[in-house]
């Protein structure tokens, strides 16, 4: 009797690879580092105190460093079965840089306690700095607008941290940043209130995610064909 061939062939499974190659595999393949190989995504918020990038591969962590980088916020959380966030974490180590996590949302009302923590992360941190999320274009993109208006930038130039230039899509569902934004403008120029007094007392994050309307085109460009997380 001949034995009929196979129709498919095996599933390529990360679980058979060792430790670290299995890391490597999932940061370059699931997490699409590949494509973080030669694009960084990366700028001077506050030049030479604070950098935005997207999530850095382990010689991009040891090139901080070699800059000077004394602290690295990641703002996608420490995420355990993430190949990049595990060789990050032992290249910052090796490199002797503080990594921070901070996590925040994409496309989601940012949340006031997450704001606040953020600020007070800021008081105790060593600089310089770099702040990092999955490809640098949203949530590094609020946070560095955050920045900028606790240093005292008025809300049209903390905007424009969240820009095509970086990657961002206003009109999809990580535009809820955008209306975060233009929410303190409002206030700002009604009242003259400071940013934090703002997020503690105005902030209404209901509101805000009752109020926000995603755009169809933007919605497929960020959840279809970039996959934004």
């Amino acid at each position: 009797m001949t034995q009929a061939f196979a129709t498919t062939p095996p599933r390529f499974d990360l679980a058979t690879l060792p430790g670290r190659a299995r890391a490597w595999a999932n940061a370059l393949l699931v997490d699409h580092g590949v494509l973080r190989i030669l694009w960084r995504n990366r700028a001077w918020v506050v030049p030479g105190l604070i950098a935005r990038s997207n999530q850095p591969l382990p010689w991009q962590v040891a090139a901080e460093a070699r800059r000077g980088i004394r602290t690295i916020v990641n703002l996608r959380g420490r995420r355990p079965s993430c190949g990049s966030d595990a060789l990050a974490r032992d290249a910052a180590a090796r490199a002797g840089i503080t990594l921070l996590d901070a996590p925040f949302e994409s496309r989601g009302a940012p949340h006031r306690d997450r704001l606040l923590r953020f600020a007070a992360l800021l008081e105790g941190a060593e600089f310089p700095m770099l702040i990092h999320c999955k490809s640098g274009a949203d949530r590094a993109g609020l946070i560095a607008a955050v920045i900028l208006l606790l240093r005292g930038a008025t809300p049209e130039e903390a905007a424009q941290q969240l820009s095509w230039r970086f990657g961002h899509v206003r009109s999809g569902k990580t535009g809820i940043l955008d209306l975060f934004l233009a929410r303190y403008a409002e206030a700002q120029a009604a009242t003259r209130v400071g940013f934090l007094d703002w997020v503690r007392e105005g902030y209404d994050e209901e509101a805000l995610r009752r109020d926000f309307k995603a755009g169809r085109l933007g919605s497929f460009l960020t959840e279809r064909l970039l996959r934004r997380e």
